[in-house]
């Protein structure tokens, strides 16, 4: 008798999260504490520039940025997968989040109804993620090709760097499309801020140049590779730190050069999101966007690093781990995160070993905040946003259009649409017409299937491609092999090319088609069969099918069309071969 209690018991399990914690804590010795504890500590400090650049690009508080590094992060160490993911405020879903509430009443209601509509995003995203993970969803990364998702991603970076020039250039601008900004620098180029603009133009030239060259420049002073590695990492903070220092002593504020601002020490503070029926149904489209475009992100990043030290990340988990790194977003005054390279090839670098890395992060950064924060009141806008700039300038993917030209023109095609369309209409339609576009193009490819009329290879059991190979046949039997799957989009082909193919060959008595590539067939597809069965007997030749996969055999047995079959199934296409025209195989 079954055990229902059991079954239901096993199966609850299943769907919920686990806790990797459980895994690695095992496993967690002295040395290993040592190694996170280290690369905590530098990665602490590393993160400020970027976390605060982060949070004014989203529309927060520059403080804000430095508190989504901290639950999220505690979140994500407890229920992540990924020993050196580090998570928190990255600089694609920032402008996601300022272009959402932008298009919102609660953007000209002030920063307090701005945070509300920030936090309820962040909620919204992370319930999503939550659900994903226990539907265990962690699939859903495949239906963004790489091409859609690359151009996608150069295509926000360009706006993103659009968005900072206004502010390395001093001008005023609320939009966070491409073209309105364009336009609203040109209507005021005249009101340019000189002595911002030096600053923030020799920032971004200084991180520039580090990025470029500034290793090979360390190294040939007699650094290290590691020493010289920290070096240009740290530059941002370096730039910042004296930036900061001369904004403070020679007042740049009062002549006119914007600043971070009073900011409060504090811990993350409590908060609750905005409970607006409305608003949640005008964010639940963006919501998905950052959801899913923030998991595959992350998804891609966790493997490259994971691949690295020959670890594997499960999808899954990654969705309930950053699901819950939301929702605790949303409660400390946040705004939705996810995993970044950057952050977390920093974090990598600097050898964190397991989770508990990114946990003792979260603490240096939480003790940063509530200790330093006073010290960030001077920091020049214009320098982080020339940060944001060199950080945004390597996601830019230019040889990414040449590449698929030549290779995939149906991949350069998606990719040139999402790229367009997201410059021209906005992320969430540019992001939105590449996914349509990839699948339609998908189903287009899809619909030509390859078809290849084969021929036995002599002195073996192998069939090839009569156009590439040379290989013997009979007049009397056409052997067909379909690459790929058969279904509702393609059939219709495989009927055409079986109608010409008798319609040219007046001698014909068998055809065959060979189905070591078939790996599916829906209802559709069996129904194409039973015609083409149909239309064959009628002109008085026979269907055989040969190397059917058991799961399409599976299917095909209880089909009226398998019963009307004219022969067995061939296990091997040798074999049938051998049965009906066995002249072909004479030597």
């Amino acid at each position: 008798m079954i055990n229902r209690s059991n079954t239901w018991g096993q199966t609850l399990k299943r769907a919920l999260p686990r806790l990797p914690l459980l895994d690695w804590g095992r496993r967690y010795d002295r040395q290993t504490f040592k190694e996170d504890a280290t690369a905590a500590a530098i990665v602490s400090v590393l993160l400020i520039p970027q976390s605060l650049a982060y949070a004014l690009l989203a529309g927060m508080p520059a403080q804000t940025g430095l508190y989504m590094s901290v639950l999220p992060a505690l979140l994500y160490a407890l229920l992540g997968s990924s020993g050196v993911m580090a998570v928190g405020p990255v600089a694609l879903t920032s402008l996601l989040t300022a272009a959402a509430i932008g298009n919102t009443g609660y953007a000209a209601a002030g920063p307090a109804a701005y945070a509300m509509a920030a936090a309820a995003l962040a909620l919204l995203s992370g319930v999503m993620l939550l659900l994903m993970g226990l539907l265990r969803l962690g699939t859903l990364a495949n239906f963004l090709s790489h091409p859609v998702m690359s151009a996608f991603v150069s295509a926000t970076s360009v706006v993103i760097i659009i968005s900072q020039v206004k502010v390395v250039l001093g001008l005023p601008s609320s939009s966070t499309e491409a073209l309105p900004m364009l336009s609203a620098l040109a209507q005021n180029i005249h009101q340019v801020h000189g002595l911002t603009l030096a600053v923030g133009v020799l920032s971004l030239l200084v991180l520039w140049w580090t990025r470029q060259s500034g290793r090979n420049a360390a190294m040939r002073l007699g650094l290290s590779k590691s020493t010289a590695d920290l070096l240009c990492k740290a530059m941002p903070l370096i730039v910042i730190v004296i930036t900061t220092a001369l904004s403070a002593a020679l007042h740049w504020q009062d002549q006119g050069v914007k600043v971070v601002g009073t900011v409060a020490s504090a811990l993350p503070p409590l908060t609750a999101p905005a409970w607006d029926l409305a608003l949640w149904r005008e964010l639940a489209l963006p919501a998905l966007l950052i959801s899913v475009v923030g998991f595959v992100g992350s998804l891609s990043v966790g493997q490259t690093l994971a691949a690295r030290r020959r670890e594997r990340i499960e999808p899954n988990q990654e969705l309930v781990a950053l699901g819950a790194s939301n929702v605790g977003a949303a409660f400390t005054g946040g705004f939705p995160v996810t995993g970044g390279f950057s952050r977390s090839i920093v974090n990598f670098d600097a050898g964190a070993r397991t989770p508990a890395a990114s946990a003792f992060t979260a603490v240096g950064i939480g003790l940063i905040a509530y200790l330093f924060a006073q010290w960030l009141h001077h920091i020049p806008q214009a320098v982080l946003a020339a940060s944001i700039i060199a950080a945004v300038l390597s996601l830019l993917d230019w040889s990414m259009f040449k590449r698929t030209w030549a290779f995939a023109k149906s991949d350069f095609w998606a990719a040139a649409i999402t790229f367009l369309a997201t410059l021209l209409a906005g992320l969430e339609a540019g992001l939105s017409l590449g996914v349509a576009a990839s699948l339609a193009l998908h189903l287009h490819h899809s619909s030509r299937p390859h078809i290849a009329s084969v021929g036995w290879v002599p002195g073996t059991e192998h069939f090839r491609n009569i156009n590439r190979h040379a290989v013997r046949t009979s007049a009397r039997l056409l052997s067909l092999r379909m690459d790929e799957s058969l279904f509702f989009a393609n059939a219709r082909a495989l009927e055409d090319r079986i109608n010409n193919e008798v319609a040219q060959n007046p001698e014909l008595q068998h055809v065959v088609l060979l189905c070591s590539a078939i790996n599916d067939v829906d209802d559709s597809a069996v129904q194409s069969l039973a015609t083409i069965q149909q239309r064959l007997a009628d002109a008085g030749i026979a269907l055989h099918l040969s190397e059917v996969k058991g799961p399409v055999m599976d299917k095909l047995q209880a089909t009226p069309f398998f019963q009307r079959l004219a022969g067995p199934v061939f296990l091997t296409h040798y074999q049938a071969i051998q049965a009906l025209t066995p002249d072909v195989l004479a030597s």
